[in-house]
């Protein structure tokens, strides 16, 4: 009979001590240690020793030179669907082990069933589901996919019985709905707990490896938006993917967290209706409003891995009631509002000091990028004068602490992104006015792109800049 013991296990991050402790010395979350039994290794047996099914498949074997290894470079297959095969870097990669985490409810089990739809027609597919009865997922498959005849599914959450039944059934692509409902005899923890997550993912990832199957990892969310869970759980995958949005929303977008295949920069859209998720070819038409002109309304043109798109910056600014003035940033940093208020205040002259101010990125997307700081800026400025910017004016640039704007990545992209879209006025920072062209106004500071859309002739540039550098 196996030897058990008893220790304490870090919420967060994982970490086990033979007791309890009030406060994490890894991640420094506080009372996060929870009591669990495990089973003892056995003696004999190190950490580098392998049974032949660990992660790299075989027997131990000594170090070898690198240029001896021979490379395993597998063949992609697509997913039947663009935009989960942009972020994931060109296709699904035979072998790796995917994290698929989001909201309840935002749409990462319906999304996932449309891919087993789509590849089990040119291979096998087996859907593993611990959330729903197999009634159930036919009942949404019925409503969203082009046909079930072709995709297996499997309801269990014994993790012992599932890995025999992947095993025998040697799938090409496996999606698991949800990782925090299997569960291991080997540990009297219940489901979801740290033990339970690590085990089943460090289990899925041996049999992806010896396997060659692809295996998609569904996982929850904390309410801070956290995955839940181990932080191993993150290092462990080859692949971490971020499905967001606002459920009262019709539009998700997936990122990828990690991806040791490809670039974590990609952005994937996607519009949720009644059969299904669908694509959006064209971000840029979905982001921006029809509407006339409004004070507060900016329009930026952003650059996401390889897509370019427009997205629509409102600002509201109100005199407080409050001895604090608020601060609200929705898909946008606030800490980077409250920096750029106070640029506006030091180089700008505009008095927000008593103001609320509240700045959302339209159309519920989350912008992070420092090149949409002067579109926040001119909103805000705008709302705070109650005077509309031009019609078709677009605008990119990063605002420094002194006032200036520095120049920003694939600047030419997103002037002709701007052009395409119908904005025959581009205020873009003056050196990368220089490189671009057509329409394009370039400002040094912001004093001067003050002077190009909100005709603020107190507002030229500094010293030393010439017009060339302003306006052009």
């Amino acid at each position: 009979m196996a030897r058990t013991q008893t220790v304490f296990t870090c919420g967060e991050c994982g970490r086990r001590e033979a007791k309890w402790l009030g406060h994490c010395p890894d991640c420094g979350a506080w009372d996060s240690f929870v009591e669990e039994v495990v089973a003892a290794a056995p003696k004999g047996r190190g950490r580098g020793a392998k049974s032949g099914n660990g992660a790299g498949g075989g027997t131990a074997a000594g170090p070898v030179r690198l240029s001896e290894v021979v490379s395993s470079a597998a063949e992609r297959f697509s997913s039947g669907i663009d935009e989960f095969d942009r972020v994931l870097g060109g296709g699904i990669v035979p072998g790796s082990l995917v994290l698929v985490a989001g909201e309840p409810g935002i749409g990462k089990s319906t999304l996932l069933l449309q891919v087993l739809d789509n590849v089990a027609a040119d291979r096998p597919a087996l859907l593993v589901c611990g959330e729903e009865s197999a009634a159930q997922v036919k009942m949404r498959a019925e409503r969203i996919c082009k046909g079930v005849a072709n995709i297996d599914v499997f309801a269990e959450t014994e993790l012992d019985l599932v890995l025999e039944t992947v095993a025998a059934a040697r799938p090409a692509f496996v999606v698991v709905d949800s990782v925090q409902t299997l569960y291991s005899d080997s540990f009297t923890s219940a489901p979801g707990s740290v033990s339970q997550v690590r085990e089943a993912a460090g289990r899925f990832l041996r049999l992806a490896k010896d396997t060659g199957a692809a295996v998609f990892l569904v996982g929850h969310v904390t309410k801070e938006g956290a995955i839940a869970g181990p932080r191993v759980l993150e290092h462990m995958v080859d692949t971490v993917l971020q499905f967001e949005g606002d459920r009262y929303r019709f539009y998700r977008t997936l990122r990828a967290a990690k991806n040791r295949f490809g670039s974590t920069n990609e952005l994937g859209i996607f519009e949720m209706t009644g059969s299904g998720l669908k694509t959006v070819p064209d971000p840029s038409a979905l982001f921006l409003s029809d509407a006339a002109p409004a004070a507060g309304s900016a329009v930026h043109v952003a650059v996401e891995g390889t897509r370019c798109f427009l997205v629509e910056v409102q600002a509201l600014v109100n005199q407080s009631e409050l001895a604090m003035p608020r601060r609200v940033a929705v898909g946008f940093d606030r800490n980077r509002l409250a920096m750029l208020v106070a640029v506006l205040g030091r180089h700008a002259g505009l008095k927000l000091s008593s103001s609320d101010i509240f700045v959302t990125i339209a159309g519920g997307i989350r912008i992070d990028e420092p090149a949409a700081d002067l579109a926040v800026a001119l909103a805000v400025a705008s709302a705070q004068r109650d005077q509309p910017l031009p019609a078709g004016a677009a605008m990119f640039g990063e605002i420094s602490l002194t006032g200036g704007l520095r120049s920003c990545s694939q600047s030419e992209r997103r002037v002709a992104e701007a052009g395409r879209a119908g904005f025959d006025r581009v205020v873009v920072p003056a050196a990368d006015a220089r490189r671009a062209s057509g329409s394009v106004a370039g400002a040094a500071d912001l004093r001067g792109a003050f002077a190009a859309l909100l005709g603020d002739s107190a507002s030229r540039p500094a010293s030393g800049a010439t017009n060339d550098e302003w306006g052009v």
